[in-house]
């Protein structure tokens, strides 16, 4: 099993019941370093997440709400979701060194980008789940995302898409399939972009969240609705740009 920050995590929020790897490998097989990368993502996404969420001073019922939401789009069991609870509320109480975790789970990961992507934006998912980002909430997703080896920019392009990702879902589509500004932001890209940088953009990001490449790349196969519904929105939003340029 694994030592460290992320051992102590998981450790903490187990007790003396862990049996299993947490990370269910698929019955393709995939070897132990996979399984391990498994777990890392698990542990780091669910105490992170509690560390967020409580980073105002007080977990929202809409926090908690996503960190539910996730449990279920990951499929988890019953003994797997008390598990995911327990590192959440470990989160909460902050005696995890946050920053040893990310270090370790950035090394853990062996750098996967998508991996690394797909973790950061489930944070920011938490963080924009009431409305607001605080201060505080922005200086610890600044700070992992820092730490996870992503710049400044990509940071903001990250938090911009998943702004719009909260502003499509709180609007229900109409015939285009999402506003038109929300497709723009959720592939990254300016309106006056070219269509060349149009598609560019689409493949770029669909090469990033499609579900076979991140479980290819060790993100637990659990998490594979949230992934298909990632890609569901990126196909969205290019039709949506697409429709309206024709226009």
């Amino acid at each position: 099993m694994l030592g460290g920050p992320i051992g102590a995590a998981l450790g903490a929020a187990l007790g003396h019941n862990f049996d299993q790897g947490l990370g269910k490998v698929s019955a393709g097989g995939f070897n132990g370093d996979v399984e391990r990368i498994q777990t890392a993502f698990f542990t780091a996404t669910f105490t992170t997440m509690g560390h967020v969420a409580k980073a105002d001073g007080q977990v929202s019922p809409h926090e908690i709400h996503v960190a539910e939401d996730v449990m279920r789009q990951m499929h988890l069991d019953t003994r797997q979701k008390k598990v995911a609870q327990g590192l959440f509320n470990e989160g909460k109480k902050g005696n995890i060194p946050i920053n040893d975790l990310l270090h370790q789970f950035r090394i853990e990961c062996h750098r996967r980008r998508s991996l690394l992507q797909m973790f950061m934006e489930i944070q920011v998912a938490v963080a924009l789940s009431d409305g607001s980002l605080d201060a505080r909430e922005s200086r610890i997703l600044e700070n992992a995302a820092d730490i996870l080896g992503f710049n400044r920019a990509e940071y903001q392009a990250i938090l911009q898409r998943m702004q719009a990702h909260r502003h499509a879902q709180s609007h229900p589509p109409g015939q285009s399939g999402m506003p038109l500004r929300d497709a723009y932001k959720l592939l990254g890209i300016e309106a006056g972009a070219s269509d060349q940088e149009v598609k560019k953009a689409y493949r770029r990001q669909m090469n990033q969240h499609h579900p076979d490449k991140l479980v290819s790349r060790g993100l637990p196969e659990e998490i594979m609705e949230m992934a298909n519904k990632k890609v569901q929105e990126i196909r969205t939003a290019y039709e949506t740009i697409k429709a309206s340029r024709k226009n």
